[in-house]
């Protein structure tokens, strides 16, 4: 099973809001998935994000890959630079 970290389109037409969620890849965009981790509202000035670290964090451990604006939005939050010094101090260890 492949597991992704995508977005899920809400809100009223022209008026886009996401879900981030983590699905099966086979899964339709706005259809069943695992788990919601956050929101993302590109609409508000500034832009409004809100992402659970630790399920993130949970979610890239056991192998679900982002999608490219998830992965912008991670990195933007500093999510994926926080599991990459986890990772690193691990291994020094």
């Amino acid at each position: 099973m492949a597991v992704k970290i995508r977005l899920k389109r809400m809100g009223a037409k022209k008026r886009p809001f996401y879900r981030i969620v983590v699905a099966d890849s086979r899964y339709p965009r706005d259809g069943r998935f695992i788990e919601e981790i956050g929101y993302y509202n590109p609409i508000e000035n500034p832009t409004v994000v809100k992402v659970d670290k630790q399920l993130a964090k949970k979610w890239l451990n056991n192998g679900a890959t982002p999608t490219d604006t998830v992965r912008d939005i991670l990195s933007k939050e500093g999510i994926l630079k926080e599991l990459h010094e986890e990772k690193n101090t691990k291994k020094s260890n």
